[in-house]
């Protein structure tokens, strides 16, 4: 559920789920749409999600778009809002495009290990070459290719960040993980890149949200290669806890 903002406008709207009421609260603030449920959570649609889930204990059935604009009663208002944030959402998943600094027209990156980029709308309006950082979003300044920053002031990947400054967890949810300690609790998926988080309760194997590919936590090998040397789900890794990551893997779309 959202947190309570005095910004957060938010309209109520029931419907009917398997006999049961509840309420869908769409909240709208500076122009994003991240509507959640109530406290039984029968209905998910979190911010950078470009799909509607159920939330409901042991049901993850996706929501047809057009039964969700039926039984949330949107108005066509909201509708349009939500197909503008679905479809943003999902180009920003799946495609690597952002806004241009100089323009904000669409700009799609061809090589994601290069941080400049070039801009040919306002390389054709300026007259000249335009070439932006993707990072920081700023008219590019220093030697490419680089992978890491350039050389604005304040430009650094924040996602490196989090991932030197998270703190350690210890699993000790299973009787067959407990002793394991020292593990980062944030890691980029070692498939697609995006950061997840483990609190160290329950499993250490994890599903992520995104590529949808599942990975041993502690390891950072998918399931399926940390298995291979002991085919018990719940249990120490042989390769011991996998240090900090210092990079973001980049994912390798088929």
């Amino acid at each position: 559920n959202a947190s309570v903002n005095p910004n957060i406008v938010e309209v109520e709207k029931c419907y009917t789920s398997c006999n049961i009421p509840h309420a869908i609260r769409i909240c709208k603030m500076l122009g994003s749409l991240s509507p959640s449920c109530d406290a039984d959570e029968s209905f998910s649609f979190q911010d950078r999600a470009s799909r509607f889930v159920c939330g409901q204990s042991g049901c993850n059935v996706e929501w047809p778009y057009e039964e969700v604009c039926k039984m949330a009663l949107l108005t066509p208002e909201e509708m349009r809002e939500f197909e503008i944030k679905l479809a943003s959402n999902a180009a920003s998943c799946y495609l690597s495009i952002k806004s241009c600094p100089g323009c904000r027209s669409s700009v799609m990156r061809k090589n994601e290990s290069n941080l400049r980029v070039r801009c040919t709308v306002c390389t054709t309006n300026k007259g000249r070459t335009f070439e932006f950082c993707w990072q920081c979003l700023k008219e590019w300044k220093g030697p490419a290719p680089r992978s890491d920053r350039c050389d604005n002031h304040g430009c650094c990947n924040e996602d490196l960040k989090l991932l030197r400054e998270c703190s350690d967890i210890s699993f000790e949810y299973f009787d067959s993980v407990k002793g394991i300690k020292g593990c980062p609790s944030i890691r980029s998926c070692p498939t697609c890149g995006i950061l997840v988080a483990h609190d160290g309760t329950k499993c250490k194997n994890v599903v992520c949200s995104r590529c949808k590919v599942e990975f041993c936590f502690v390891c950072l090998k998918l399931t399926t290669e940390c298995r291979k040397i002991n085919p018990e789900y719940f249990t120490h890794c042989s390769s011991g806890v996998a240090p900090r990551q210092t990079s973001i893997p980049v994912w390798q779309k088929k």
